[in-house]
């Protein structure tokens, strides 16, 4: 069965400080932190060893933030849910049959990018963009994006505001050191936007700022404010999330790099979850396509052909997975749809999105 634990124990000097940050109070939440990693030539170099220490090991080391519904929260079960935490069951799925074989560490902003280089952990799924300078620069890769989000605007519905080009003159809650503070300035210049922002770094703070009309309007990624929204509770009802998307935030699963193996795991799981989509294979109906006439589903089940043996896999990989997991769409409705979030770009090449899962063959 999975389970979770706060990151402790093995941590890297970078670590060590940001834990004392956090004991000091020091520590900005997950939505306004600033990156803290080491430059590639000072990581812990890995190899294609990594592949076999998970499976010595017996279970897959996840980073996860923890506390964000929709994305990764415990439930009143104890259990680990949301998109994020689906995303690592999916990938431990692939590799040992069992989807329950992964361990779940809870991260923020600030610990993630040193938590995967030291080995701490073995991938990470934490609402992380994926950027050139954190692929080229850090020694981290990004297999998959599951993700496709954007910053965007949570304004309150009796302000009228359907636009954020309507903020002229407004003051707008965001956090600190964050991608989406230059990016709200880099929008207010290029449309002549008079926006002062109002920098605040904990979620009560914001909060309490949008109830008293401190501020007219909170920015950062749909996908946070929309799961921040239902924080709220009842009081949520009085806000909506405005559609203008003001970047691109495609938002991926993150492993260390040097290890190929590992990384083909991570990108054709996420891959066959579209694949399982675009079949109409779902968890409840994928032992019924066994006897399918179809090459790419036979394929697809382990029934003929070798991609599990390509992989280093079972041959029936995939059907783990789905029978673990399920397709991407039934990921994406059991965590995200319930946040109120359309799937929008992130909707099959078919249906008018930009998902697409090359052939598997």
């Amino acid at each position: 069965m999975s389970t979770f634990k706060t990151s402790t124990g093995r941590l890297s000097k970078a670590l060590r400080v940001i834990a004392v940050a956090a004991l000091m109070g020091q520590l900005p939440n997950f939505a306004g932190a600033q990156e803290s990693a080491k430059p590639a030539t000072e990581m812990v170099q890995t190899s294609s060893s990594n592949l076999d220490a998970i499976r010595a090991r017996g279970h897959l080391l996840c980073g996860v933030i923890g506390t964000i519904p929709g994305f990764s929260s415990v439930d009143s079960k104890g259990v680990m849910r949301g998109i994020d935490a689906d995303v690592c069951r999916s990938v431990a799925a692939a590799i040992f049959g069992d989807a329950e074989k992964v361990q779940f560490v809870s991260l923020t902003g600030l610990t993630r990018f040193p938590a995967l280089q030291s080995g701490e952990v073995d991938m990470v799924a934490l609402l992380t963009t994926w950027t050139l300078t954190r692929e080229a620069s850090l020694g981290l890769e990004f297999p998959s994006v599951y993700f496709y989000d954007g910053q965007g605007f949570l304004v309150k519905k009796s302000s009228g505001i359907k636009s954020p080009l309507e903020l002229d003159g407004a003051t707008v809650c965001t956090v600190p050191g964050s991608t989406s503070e230059v990016i709200l300035a880099e929008y207010a210049r290029a449309h002549k936007l008079n926006i002062t922002p109002l920098v605040l770094e904990k979620s009560d703070q914001i909060r309490d700022a949008l109830a008293a009309d401190r501020c007219d309007a909170f920015t950062t990624d749909r996908s946070n404010i929309s799961s921040y929204k239902v924080a709220m509770g009842p009081a949520g009802e009085d806000y909506e999330v405005l559609p203008d998307v003001i970047s691109n935030e495609p938002l991926g699963t993150m492993i260390r790099k040097g290890d190929q193996r590992f990384f083909d795991i991570v990108r054709w799981t996420h891959i066959a979850m579209l694949t399982a989509e675009d079949y109409g294979i779902t968890k409840d109906n994928v032992e019924t396509f066994r006897k399918s006439s179809n090459p790419d589903i036979q394929r697809f089940m382990g029934e003929t052909g070798d991609l599990g043996k390509a992989l280093g896999l079972d041959p029936e990989w995939a059907v783990h997975i789905v029978k673990g997991v399920g397709n991407f769409a039934e990921m994406w409705d059991r965590n995200v749809a319930v946040l109120g979030l359309p799937r929008g770009l992130n909707r099959l090449v078919k249906d008018g999105g930009i998902q697409y899962a090359p052939p598997m063959r």
